[in-house]
């Protein structure tokens, strides 16, 4: 019988985890969610605030606007309004490119 090796993943992520994957703090993340419509974060019967892989995609691209564009909130508010399906596919791109990157970076090293 083979061994199947998956990568079990969370369902949830709590917002220090949330803000430990983007490097930024906690209080960020709760503000993010008042400025922007689309960071939905489920609550529990305490209110802590439980990300899921949605959730967490919808903050990383915020932070690819705001953090890594150097948009301001207001301009990324209204291109997610204006253009949400184009600056999904755009923030798509730019990750795999930025993956792409790293790995010719890692063959020039092995070369």
């Amino acid at each position: 019988m083979p061994e199947h090796k998956s990568k079990i993943e969370k369902h949830f992520y709590t917002i220090s985890e949330v803000a430990e994957m983007f490097g930024v703090n906690a209080s960020l993340i709760r503000f993010w969610e008042r400025e922007f419509s689309n960071i939905k974060p489920h609550k529990n019967k305490k209110g802590n605030r439980l990300f899921t892989n949605e959730d967490i995609e919808q903050v990383r691209l915020v932070y690819h606007l705001v953090k890594e564009r150097g948009m301001t909130l207001k301009g990324a508010q209204q291109k997610i309004k204006q253009n949400p399906d184009d600056t999904i596919q755009e923030h798509e791109i730019v990750q795999r490119l930025q993956k792409v990157r790293t790995l010719l970076l890692e063959i020039k090293e092995e070369l």
